[in-house]
């Protein structure tokens, strides 16, 4: 029988790869919902050796920096520049090619026309 991983596993070995990691915070960065970029920066982070290894390289708690990238965390920007600091990455900010497309409306429904029943 093959032996199979999790897509977990496969993830964060994929994430090992320093270009693919930036490229895949870069995506996350992409999305609408900021806790799309928090499961992004948790993955990179065990990808890169653990949140006790990238806490000591970024000079943060480890365990306020599990509770900063935990499902219910919300890092401070500086939190965030550290850990990206340690991954040896950083923010930016860059002009959007073209405006952000907003959702649309949809379109009223027509009034039905009620007419009065005859007796």
């Amino acid at each position: 029988m093959p032996k199979s991983a999790s897509c977990d596993d496969l993830l964060i070995d994929m994430l090992k790869d320093k270009q693919r990691s930036l490229a895949y915070l870069n995506a996350a960065l992409d999305e609408q919902d900021p806790r799309v970029f928090l499961i992004a920066l948790r993955n990179v982070t065990q990808a890169q050796g653990g949140v006790a290894k990238v806490a000591a390289q970024s000079g943060l708690n480890r365990e306020s920096l599990y509770r900063a990238l935990s499902p219910k965390g919300n890092p401070t920007v500086q939190t965030v520049a550290a850990v990206l600091g340690a991954l040896g990455a950083r923010l930016g900010v860059a002009k959007r090619k073209r405006p952000p497309q907003r959702a649309a409306t949809p379109p009223p429904r027509p009034l039905r026309s009620v007419t009065a029943s005859r007796p």
